[in-house]
């Protein structure tokens, strides 16, 4: 557990960047700091590990003031994980993620030992182990960041929007790695953005700075997405809320889906023609859904160029939020789930997702 009592941090032209904060993160759980630009929350983090000494107030880890540990030790306890991933440029990554261990103590043999067990971690092939940081994409330079923040197996994992500098579908597959990631390990976490949508996704709690370094709210996504207890943080969050509800309500697996004729990319067009209900055709990709075809056009085959991708699919597993996405983004209004291997399952119509949305309740939890 990572306690603020009362924190408050100035400098000495009597900027206030953090003023009287209080918040509890739980153990096992991820609390995420969202607020606008020089709100705090980079500042609140950094306050943690001492990197930034607090002006007034404790910070205590498991009842425990930080004030009073040694700063050597209370880092070695955190784990750390920045923007960028800030990988050492000449250590190739084995040596990158092992180097954290060894700061604590391993031999060099065990630390390498497990750099290359948190490799499979994190996702990343074992064959990239002797390869450095500018060999790899953004993507996986976090995601080794991750593993070396881990590697010493720290009570704690601060992160400072570990996730911001890689593009969209990267970052959603990193946020999806890490929350598989927590489940297995149960850090108390504190992670810092400023992505709404982001906090909402992956934190167990949402703590909303106001400019001036002041808590606005502290709650589950849930509560925050119900009950904004004051006009900034229903501002903050979006006049969207109840489009952002939808994450909270899982597809269900008892959708009445209907088969979607098939077409390989490549292949002939004359079947789906015949079989098709209306133009639209989904064309496949070695089994995976790739995108949709207007067999009113006048193509043989089902070519690459004249494939609609602008469509995304439904994961199985997903929300209504990612269904009713893909149902409108499809350009026949009609959302296809797919399985973990995104092989296409069915399809369901614009119209029956919406009956769906409607029926979700006033409050999410």
């Amino acid at each position: 557990m990572i306690t603020f009592k009362n924190i408050t941090k100035y400098y000495g032209s009597g900027t206030v960047v953090v003023d009287g904060l209080n918040l509890e993160a739980q153990g096992g759980k991820i609390t995420v700091l969202v607020g606008p630009s020089g709100c705090g929350k980079t500042t609140s983090l950094r306050m943690i590990n001492r990197l930034v000494e607090p002006s007034t107030g404790q910070i205590l880890l498991n009842g425990e003031a930080t004030e009073q540990m040694d700063i050597v030790q209370l880092r070695r306890r955190i784990g750390y994980v920045i923007q960028n991933a800030g990988l050492f440029p000449h250590k190739n990554i084995l040596d990158n993620i092992a180097t954290t261990a060894i700061l604590c103590g391993a031999s060099k043999a065990k630390a390498r030992q497990r750099a290359g067990e948190l490799l499979e971690v994190v996702s990343l092939d074992s064959a990239m182990s002797k390869r450095y940081p500018w060999q790899l994409s953004g993507g996986q330079q976090q995601r080794v960041g991750v593993a070396r923040a881990l590697a010493a197996d720290p009570e704690f994992m601060l992160m400072d929007e570990p996730f911001s500098a890689v593009d969209p579908v990267v970052r959603e597959q990193l946020q999806d790695e890490f929350l598989r990631i927590q489940r297995a390990v149960s850090k108390t976490i504190i992670m810092v953005t400023h992505d709404i949508d982001e906090a909402m996704k992956l934190g167990d709690q949402v703590a909303v700075l106001r400019p001036g370094g002041r808590l606005a709210q502290i709650a589950t996504p849930g509560e925050l997405l119900n009950t904004p207890q004051n006009p900034f943080v229903a501002d903050f969050i979006g006049r969207d809320r109840g489009y952002r509800k939808l994450s909270f309500c899982e597809v269900d697996h008892r959708l009445p889906l209907k088969d979607e004729p098939l077409v390989e990319l490549g292949s002939s067009l004359q079947q789906a023609r015949r079989t098709a209900a209306d133009p639209w055709v989904l064309v496949t990709q070695e089994g995976k859904a790739l995108g949709w075809l207007d067999t009113r056009q006048h193509v043989d085959h089902a070519s690459a160029q004249h494939i609609n991708l602008g469509a995304t699919f439904c994961p199985i597993s997903g929300s209504l939020r990612h269904l009713l996405d893909a149902a409108l983004s499809s350009p026949c209004h009609r959302a296809v789930l797919v399985n973990d291997r995104q092989q296409p399952l069915g399809s369901i119509a614009l119209d029956e997702v919406l009956n769906r949305c409607k029926n979700i309740p006033a409050e999410v939890v």
